[in-house]
């Protein structure tokens, strides 16, 4: 299932407004995210996961500290910018990011995730002749970014997942044209919301089907093929047994979350792409 994103410009408010209304469904994409519980392996309000450097005040933090970049670099999709562009935008938000928390990185894949999506919805905006946020990241910076990429050394955790497992990462799923957030995490949500569900069983459910199918990063730096193969099954069998409409949901995702934190597994990427689901989740019900 294919969903595009396609609504109505001249419903669209003036660009000042349009860029606040951009950067606060990016602030609120990021805290539905963090709230979410539970959340296998990773921090929430209720704990912090498999993660002993970080607290849900280091996100809190953080996320604020984002809200400027997401303004700015949706004008910068509006006016064409070049991913080089982009890139020093996202470098500027990840010093700050850095400094609110005190060197913590709680947000540097979404910085990524979000930013491309930002200046998609800028771009989308400006020009009369796209109409899908897909076709603009694929058709715009696709090619950047792949050879960003391939010019990139393995110099973060990431990043040397990527090399050491041959998989696509974070700019794979970018350049790709966030296959994870379109094909899977928007659908999860619809099927969910079409049977009566609320918010946070749309948002679990996005959770479970994107980590079935992620080759995630994080996990692969944490746990290797192993560890990665166990959280997918995990996220399989969840689905399988009814998933977030199951009347026992919130007691088998806790007991995923328990098994993580014992394993010390913790899917950052699934996180990330859920919080760019949820962005532009946002970003249609703005847009109709």
């Amino acid at each position: 299932m294919l969903i595009e994103l396609a609504y109505r410009k001249a419903d669209r408010p003036g660009r000042e407004s349009r860029s606040r209304q951009v950067r606060n469904a990016a602030v609120r994409a990021l805290y539905q995210e963090l709230c979410l519980y539970p959340k296998p392996g990773l921090v929430s309000l209720a704990d912090n996961g498999s993660h002993a450097d970080m607290t849900a005040q280091h996100f809190v933090k953080s996320l604020f500290s984002l809200r400027h970049y997401f303004s700015s670099v949706y004008h910068a999709g509006a006016r064409n910018a070049s991913f080089g562009e982009l890139q020093q935008l996202g470098i500027a938000a990840e010093a700050r990011m850095m400094k609110s928390t005190g060197g913590i990185n709680t947000h540097r894949g979404a910085i990524f995730n979000l930013g491309i999506l930002c200046a998609a919805v800028g771009k989308l905006d400006a020009d009369p002749r796209v109409s899908s946020l897909q076709d603009i990241v694929t058709s715009t910076w696709a090619a950047a970014i792949r050879r960003e990429d391939s010019w990139t050394d393995g110099v973060s955790n990431g990043g040397r997942a990527c090399r050491r497992y041959a998989v696509g990462g974070a700019r794979g799923e970018a350049a790709a044209g966030f296959p994870h957030v379109f094909q899977i995490g928007l659908p999860a949500m619809a099927s969910v919301r079409q049977a009566g569900g609320g918010i946070p069983q749309a948002s679990t459910q996005a959770f479970f089907a994107i980590m079935a199918s992620l080759d995630d990063t994080n996990l692969l730096h944490r746990a290797g093929p192993v560890g990665l193969c166990i959280a997918k099954d995990a996220a399989a069998a969840f689905t399988a047994a009814g998933g977030a409409l199951a009347s026992d949901w919130r007691d088998r995702a806790l007991s995923i979350h328990r098994r993580f934190v014992a394993g010390n597994l913790s899917p950052g990427g699934v996180a990330d792409l859920l919080a760019a689901t949820l962005f532009v989740d946002h970003i249609i019900e703005m847009g109709h």
